[in-house]
């Protein structure tokens, strides 16, 4: 095998391009700076469109996913209305039924069809106005806008156990708390402890004797508390309640309620035992609203449908007007105290003017539920 001898590049011929003679090139010192070279941009045009087209690809991806994962909620259909129209019928055994188009509203807890009774044209009107002013389904799920439909399934409910239940046991406040109640027993259980703590009857101390009987007497929140409770508790005590004593809750200078008698608890029990379902939830909602079984009584006295023929007895079936014991005489009787402050001091926006409306919703509401059409 023949081994070839290396070629050294020393030696290697080199061949110029040009006949021109070279030149050197003089590099400058480096201690010598100059200013930096600017960087390089791209066109202002190309880069903005670049940049929005990306913008508006990532806006539709992302509402593409939302859209998606909208789909996905099964409360999607909750916030549509599915319904156009509200109407009110009458079914076969003469009560009121309210429909949605086809579909009629049903009570939460039982699942039937909601019945208002036929003396009680104007409450299910009412209801159906309710469900014509909501905007989706969903808000049907909030009972603060739905307050009729609320009250009016409350004493369907009653109504509904009243007529299974013919042969209650009566309601004794021994009743043992772990004991299933009634709804009835659970309402009058309830309202009961309300008598000891009434706002008619929670009086403000007595003022200090004035030493000089020339002196202004300047009008007390007692005097005024006097004024409005006494033809109440005298209503009351002498037509609904005979010889019931109804005291003042707090005595002079003391901030613990006196209990009501016996007596007069036992009777009071009486009455609202006998009291028809739709009158006594809509006593329920009175009391609850005015802290008041007083007030809630006599409310319920001047609109219920069973007390007509007190009414007629006593001469005040046909009032004149503004002689009627009505939402604004019983919110008044309610909120006296809460009147003097805030006329003493002024009101807090939001929160007394909303208090103020909310108490006479809450009375309405009552009013509603039970009154009726054969009253007089």
């Amino acid at each position: 095998m023949r081994i070839l001898p290396s070629i050294s590049l020393a030696t290697s011929y080199r061949r110029c391009l040009t006949a021109s003679s070279l030149v050197l090139a003089n590099p400058l010192s480096i201690s010598q700076a100059g200013p930096p070279p600017t960087a390089p941009l791209p066109a202002a045009s190309q880069y903005g469109e670049r940049v929005d087209r990306r913008r508006r690809q990532a806006d539709l991806v992302k509402k593409g996913q939302e859209m998606r994962m909208e789909q996905l909620k099964p409360g999607r259909a909750l916030k549509q209305r599915f319904w156009k129209d509200v109407v009110v019928k009458t079914n076969s055994d003469g009560f009121y039924t309210i429909y949605l188009d086809a579909r009629p509203v049903r009570n939460p807890q039982t699942k039937v069809p909601l019945s208002i009774p036929a003396s009680k044209p104007h409450l299910a009107t009412a209801i159906a106005l309710e469900w014509d002013l909501l905007t989706s389904a969903q808000q049907a799920l909030r009972a603060h806008l739905i307050p009729l439909t609320s009250i009016a399934s409350r004493a369907h409910d009653l109504a509904l156990q009243d007529a299974s239940t013919a042969s209650s046991k009566p309601v004794s406040e021994a009743t043992a708390p772990h004991q299933s109640r009634t709804i009835r027993e659970d309402i009058i259980m309830t309202l009961l402890p309300y008598l000891d703590t009434d706002t008619l009857l929670c009086w403000a101390p007595p003022p200090p004797k004035v030493a000089d009987p020339t002196k202004t007497v300047i009008p007390t929140l007692r005097g005024q508390q006097a004024r409005v409770a006494e033809p109440i508790i005298s209503y009351l005590t002498t037509s609904i309640w005979p010889g019931v004593e109804l005291n003042p809750s707090l005595d002079d200078n003391s901030i613990i309620p006196t209990e009501q008698p016996q007596e007069t608890r036992d009777i009071i029990r009486g009455w609202m035992t006998g009291l028809n379902a739709w009158e006594l939830v809509g006593l329920e909602r009175a009391v609850l609203a005015g802290k008041s079984l007083c007030v809630g009584a006599r409310l319920l006295c001047e609109w219920g449908a069973s007390f007509a023929d007190v009414r007629r007895a006593l001469g005040t079936d046909r009032p004149q007007e503004g002689q009627r014991f009505g939402i604004e005489e019983a919110a008044q009787a309610c909120s006296l105290e809460v009147m003097w402050q805030t006329g003493r001091w002024g009101e807090v926006e939001d929160s007394h003017d909303v208090d103020k409306e909310d108490l006479r919703s809450q009375f309405g509401s009552a009013i509603l539920v039970a009154s009726g059409t054969n009253q007089a």
